[in-house]
């Protein structure tokens, strides 16, 4: 865990009240401690700087809605009761249903007729369901619309348990590229060419490349895909627009990206390469909120001498528990260094960006005390 002579010390409760920032994004690798604070941090703007906030979750467990004593989450903001929110906030929560969202764009943006249309279509079924990617464009889809509609002061959006926390970001150039791609453009002539058939359009146009195209996707496959494709083309400019909406949301001084680690050499690999890309990408870096840290109450004798100490007792025979805890106390020093290095390889890397470390906790979070307490660790390390 970084000294405070090694970086700025994060102020999250500073960020929290601030009026001016709207969007907190926690973002990292997964299984960091992110979904737990992002929940963290939303019930304390929530309950200590009154303001009316909404968490917007991905992951897939159920802990959220757990923890916030919710029986379920799903894609409409629910209020969380019974919080202690004597100065006028509300917390709200809800979680990612990639399908449904897609469903909601559709519906928004064409007639019922198309959208039956797109909904019967089985590249749509699968694409809306499984495909990589859809999960991370609609996450930037939801909080788009959340954004839009001007309900919450804050919004706090626990990033999608990716491969890479990228993903979330790439997700905007991704699907810009595809309705840009080659082949999408020579999937769409046959529904701008007056209706005639995919397949005479493309033999007569494209000879060999036809049959190469229906050997490897199949002939059906094809045909689904040049429907959905066509279906959803009114659709395209509007899917762009949003994307690249949204992207400048996440640019602006409103947005705060709080990157979200584990001491671990994997965990904060992923946090500098993020860093990294926030700065390429002008957005607005906040902090880094290193979790499960170690820290020994005592750090007297050092590791090698409590060791030894051990080894000499052991030896005469001395009190079993005496050797336990000596060694124990060596290994939570020796535990407690291997982070110290690990999170240096960060503030080494970016020493401007601020940042705080979290305790680790005794037990996990399963209820809104427990999410206080961790709000409280991050904002009072």
């Amino acid at each position: 865990m970084p000294s405070e002579d090694a970086a700025p010390l994060l102020d999250v409760d500073h960020i929290l009240a601030d009026p001016g920032v709207r969007i907190v994004v926690c973002c990292g690798a997964g299984g960091v401690g992110k979904t737990t604070t992002a929940a963290a941090l939303a019930l304390r703007a929530a309950e200590r700087h009154g303001r009316r906030t909404v968490v917007l979750t991905i992951d897939p467990a159920r802990r959220l809605a757990q923890s916030l004593g919710l029986t379920e989450l799903d894609n409409t903001p629910r209020q969380v009761k019974g919080l202690d929110t004597d100065g006028g906030g509300e917390l709200h929560a809800m979680m990612l249903d990639m399908k449904r969202t897609f469903d909601d764009v559709v519906l928004q943006h064409t007639d019922p007729a198309k959208a039956a249309e797109i909904f019967a279509n089985p590249f749509y079924q699968a694409m809306s369901s499984t495909f990589a990617g859809t999960q991370e464009y609609m996450a930037m889809e939801k909080l788009g619309q959340l954004h839009a509609r001007g309900e919450w002061d804050l919004i706090v959006v626990d990033t999608p348990p990716s491969r890479s926390a990228l993903d979330f970001l790439d997700a905007p150039a991704r699907l810009s590229r595809f309705l840009d791609g080659r082949m999408l453009r020579l999937l769409l002539a046959p529904a701008r060419s007056g209706g005639r058939s995919m397949f005479s359009l493309v033999t007569a146009s494209f000879g060999m490349f036809s049959k190469v195209v229906q050997k490897v996707l199949g002939a059906q496959l094809l045909t689904d895909l040049s429907g959905f494709v066509a279906a959803l083309d009114s659709m395209f400019g509007g899917f762009r627009q949003r994307a690249e909406q949204t992207y400048r949301i996440l640019q602006a001084r409103e947005t705060a990206f709080l990157l979200v680690a584990a001491p671990e050499p994997d965990a904060v690999r992923e946090a500098a390469y993020f860093a990294g890309r926030l700065r390429e990408e002008r957005m607005p870096l906040a902090g880094l909120v290193l979790n499960r840290v170690h820290r020994p109450t005592v750090t007297t004798p050092d590791a090698t001498e409590s060791l030894a100490a051990a080894e000499r007792l052991a030896e005469l025979g001395g009190h079993e528990a005496t050797v336990d805890v000596l060694r124990a106390h060596a290994a939570l020093l020796q535990q407690s260094a291997r982070e110290q290095q690990v999170a240096a390889s960060f503030t080494e890397a970016f020493p401007a960006v601020p940042t705080v470390s979290v305790t680790a906790q005794p037990a996990d979070v399963h209820d809104v005390d427990g999410l206080r307490t961790i709000g409280a660790a991050i904002s009072r390390p």
